[in-house]
């Protein structure tokens, strides 16, 4: 082997550890039902980055940031509950953040006059943000999280996909999972439209039966009333 291949190996073995201080992999889940159920995770963390997570990170970041999107908007969210307490996994350096969205500003819905299904219309544009899990270490989720969720994959009918692989950065796999049962499920830009399953009170509130059943209680009240006179 000459001088210079050696030269070039001794300093790639020198690089390498300074490169990867990215993450392996970060994950985020979206489970959707009367809100959304968030999880991001931050996998395999070069270990100064994760020690200093430890001190720097709080429960509420992340929720915090995309609250703050929002704000600039002129539009509120909820965040939920309260952040669930960070999972911090040592032997890993993996880090776990979950919380609640709701809000008619992230998620609403109108009802179909015929099937009696609600139609709701989830908006994900808030996924584009950055996440800095300390002073000196982000994650530009509005670059690498650019594309409009209209052009994702779908593993299967409730189920959306992206994944985005750069050279020195964690790779970034993307899941909204929607309830088993929606229907009728598209997505448009970065808005996704699905039918869910009918709720008994849309059903009363719009069935003939409801009506007749008002129409004889005040039948009832009225025969009362006159006799009592």
């Amino acid at each position: 082997m000459n001088k210079s291949a050696l030269v070039a190996i001794a300093i790639l073995t020198v690089l390498l550890p300074v490169v990867r201080v990215y993450g392996d992999e970060i994950t985020v889940n979206v489970r959707i039902d009367d809100s959304l159920s968030v999880t991001y995770e931050f996998a395999n963390l070069n270990q100064t980055i994760y020690e200093r997570a430890l001190v720097e990170l709080t429960a509420e970041k992340i929720p915090e940031t995309i609250a703050e999107n929002f704000e600039k908007g002129n539009q509120t969210l909820r965040s939920g509950p309260s952040p669930s307490a960070i999972e911090f996994d040592n032997t890993t350096h993996t880090i776990r953040n979950s919380f609640f969205l709701s809000g008619s500003a992230i998620m609403s819905f109108s009802l179909n006059k015929t099937t009696l299904r609600r139609i709701y219309e989830v908006k994900t544009d808030w996924r584009k943000i950055e996440v800095n899990l300390t002073s000196s270490y982000c994650v530009d989720f509005t670059q690498r999280l650019a594309t409009p969720v209209s052009e994702w994959q779908k593993l299967n009918a409730t189920t959306f996909f992206h994944e985005n692989k750069e050279t020195d950065a964690p790779d970034i796999l993307f899941y909204i999972i929607l309830p088993a049962s929606a229907s009728a499920v598209q997505a448009e830009g970065d808005t996704i439209f699905y039918e869910g399953q009918p709720y008994l009170e849309d059903q009363l509130l719009n069935s003939p039966f409801l009506i007749l059943v008002a129409l004889i209680v005040a039948l009832i009240i009225i025969f009362i009333y006159r006799k009592a006179r």
